[in-house]
């Protein structure tokens, strides 16, 4: 059979593709293994090569295929053991429940710093607020004012997995709702592997290197080389972004980089966790839906 240029093009392609996914699947356990034995070359800070070595590795092609093949390695031991994939499903769900039912408190904190924030302007006519004893610390009002969205960015990015497995995501559906319980789980497992997990480590890859830049300089780039940033840490030094939207503002915004990627780690290993349950559900039907699944219940005289 002839196959045309263009035909034996693409398929070495895909085959010089297929090569590669398995070397790295492969290179994963040395990688593993060297990152493990070796922790002062990325975690001793004090030298400014590991430093970069951490901001390189932390959103590498090497990382990825770690992540990937632990992933891969508790599916298939779940698919012959499945208590062990439901004991993860719940340790993940408990992470996630744990992490938003914790800080869903900053809602409350930041609307008892707003009647704060009233009270001294309005009643008490000061422009700033001291807090402590002896050493106090004090800040202008609008730092605290627009602190305010800090609160508000960790309801957004550390509660938004709570909520998904709470169920309290809108949700849009089309036809999900009249096909079968089996075809369900197969469209949720589908979803978490086109939609949410690339989301997900499509904003890591961006959310990492744009904390970096606002962090340290030379300012590291998406694509340079770990030799290129070694050569870098030649005139490595810290420069914590501090600069607000006012003069006297909250200069602390480098945080609010920090929390996108947390947003995006969370919302990872949320999808690997609804992936395992779908799965589960879809093994097991209909009498396993929600199994283990820990939701918030109003007690009797309650009200949301």
């Amino acid at each position: 059979m002839d196959v045309s240029p263009f035909g034996a093009n693409v398929l070495y392609a895909v085959v010089d593709g297929f090569i590669w996914f398995v070397t790295q699947i492969a290179l994963s356990f040395y990688n593993f293994a060297a990152a493990i034995s070796q922790p002062l070359l990325w975690l001793d800070w004090s030298n400014k090569q590991a430093v970069m070595r951490f901001v390189y590795y932390g959103a590498s092609v090497e990382l990825f295929f770690v992540v990937l093949t632990t992933v891969l390695s508790i599916f298939l031991f779940g698919v012959w053991k499945r208590t062990f994939l439901w004991d993860v499903v719940r340790g993940l769900e408990g992470f996630a429940n744990t992490t938003g039912r914790l800080f869903a408190w900053a809602g409350l904190i930041m609307v008892i710093q707003q009647v704060i924030i009233v009270m001294i302007q309005r009643v008490f006519a000061r422009p700033d607020i001291s807090i402590g004893f002896g050493i106090p610390i004090q800040f202008d009002i609008s730092w605290f004012a627009e602190e305010l969205k800090l609160y508000n960015a960790m309801v957004v990015a550390l509660c938004c997995t709570y909520t998904f497995v709470q169920g309290g995501h809108v949700r849009v559906d089309l036809f999900y709702a009249n096909v079968k319980f089996r075809t369900k789980k197969v469209i949720d497992m589908f979803g978490c592997l086109l939609f949410m997990a690339p989301m997900a480590v499509i904003t890591w890859m961006y959310g990492w290197f744009f904390l970096w830049r606002h962090l340290i300089v030379p300012k590291p780039s998406a694509s340079d080389s770990l030799e290129r940033l070694l050569a870098k840490s030649q005139a490595f030094r810290w420069n914590v972004e501090t600069i607000g939207f006012s003069p006297n503002g909250f200069n602390g915004y480098f945080l609010f980089k920090v929390l996108l990627c947390a947003f995006a780690a969370m919302v990872f290993i949320h999808a690997v966790a609804f992936f395992f349950r779908s799965y589960c559900e879809w093994r097991e039907g209909e009498a396993s839906e929600d199994r283990f699944l820990d939701k918030d219940s109003l007690e009797e005289g309650e009200v949301a």
